[in-house]
């Protein structure tokens, strides 16, 4: 595997936008850390190459003692192949960042950190209720930024009815410190969440999708300016700082994924545990593993391949279709991005297919055109 992933699945409070699994009852949380060091038994045949990465996403794994924290570095090492210069990420959110903290977790093996500020501004933070404040926000980057070296930073876009220039202001703060990864997101409205449904109920705006748009291009100017790479839509680094963990998405490399809700990629087959806390315990109790396994079939593995690589800097890459596919699909590949090359919204150069400017926020929707269905039809 090249990637090692733990679902933290708690949280203090809920993000009105949030659509992952978690729960806000934290009394369960040894017993599914527990339960987490049990998969990962049970399945560390899976690690069969040299782990490059470790991430603890969420939920929100600053939650976790450094206790648990080093007790999964450590399983995760001594189960597999860690390579001499693995990635080690926690994400965290800013009211749980203090110097101690900083210092515990860099102790714990903790050697990059993603931080979920989402906004500078007090308004759009109880618009998503978000745990923390302004104030936390910017006090914790201060913080992280003289403990790490390697810390990427977490933004929002497109909140509907920001005051002023918000999002702006956002950008010039962070200009200050200069993280080494930004990973930015359009506000999007899930279907169940609490957004979603205070929407319906008109307590909430819609979401203006051209404010988005707005947004997004003047974030992309902006990091241009200052030097970043756009590697990935949502993701930018200076040279040497891209996200191994991110990257290996991407690119479809392997992963291992451990606990509830955790996804599992091993080349041929995806595979998810339940989102369900106790039932997850209750699983491994047993030692039965609580997922549920997906072969992919040559389609999905072609389709999939367009979605991940399309959103990418590099683009698709021809001479690789031949290769994992063959000449016929790279044909009706190239035929099927006629049009839009013509519209200027893809670009073909030097045997990459990838996404022009004009044409970048549209990236799902020109990457779902290209798929295929049936070859023959």
């Amino acid at each position: 595997m090249a990637g090692l992933y733990y679902h933290i699945p708690f949280c203090k409070q809920a993000c009105h936008y949030c659509d992952f699994h978690f729960s806000t009852q934290l009394k369960s949380k040894r017993s599914v850390i527990s339960a987490m060091a049990l998969e990962l038994e049970l399945r560390s045949h899976e690690l069969t190459h040299p782990l490059k990465s470790i991430y603890f996403g969420g939920g929100t794994p600053s939650l976790l003692t450094s206790e648990e924290i080093v007790g999964l570095i450590e399983k995760g090492r001594n189960l597999g192949v860690a390579a001499p210069d693995i990635e080690i990420t926690l994400e965290v959110n800013p009211d749980d960042v203090t110097p101690e903290r900083l210092r515990e977790w860099k102790e714990a093996g903790i050697n990059r950190l993603s931080l979920g500020i989402q906004s500078f501004s007090t308004r759009d933070l109880k618009f998503m209720n978000r745990a923390h404040d302004a104030e936390q926000a910017h006090q914790s980057l201060v913080w992280i930024a003289r403990q790490f070296e390697n810390f990427s930073v977490d933004l929002i876009y497109g909140v509907p009815q920001t005051q002023g220039d918000s999002w702006a202001h956002n950008l010039a703060i962070i200009q200050e410190f200069r993280p080494p990864h930004l990973s930015c997101y359009a506000l999007t409205r899930e279907s169940g969440t609490a957004m979603d449904k205070y929407i319906q109920r008109g307590v909430m705006p819609e979401i203006d999708e051209e404010q988005a748009q707005r947004e997004y291009q003047i974030l992309i100017q902006w990091a241009q300016d200052l030097g970043y790479i756009n590697y990935e839509f949502s993701n930018f680094a200076f040279p040497g700082y891209e996200s191994v963990n991110n990257s290996a998405y991407w690119s479809g490399l392997t992963y291992l994924g451990i606990g509830p809700s955790a996804h599992s990629f091993d080349g041929q087959t995806r595979s998810w545990n339940i989102a369900n806390n106790s039932l997850y315990v209750k699983s491994l109790a047993e030692e039965k593993l609580p997922l549920t396994r997906e072969k992919l079939s040559w389609v999905d593995r072609y389709n999939e391949y367009v979605m991940t690589r399309i959103r990418t800097a590099n683009g698709i890459d021809l001479d690789e279709i031949t290769r994992l596919f063959d000449h016929k699909t790279r044909d009706n590949l190239v035929r099927m991005a006629d049009k839009p090359i013509k519209q200027g919204l893809l670009v073909l150069k030097n045997g990459y297919l990838g996404v022009s400017t004009e044409g970048k926020f549209l990236t799902d929707g020109i990457a779902s055109d290209l798929f295929l269905v049936n070859l023959d039809s």
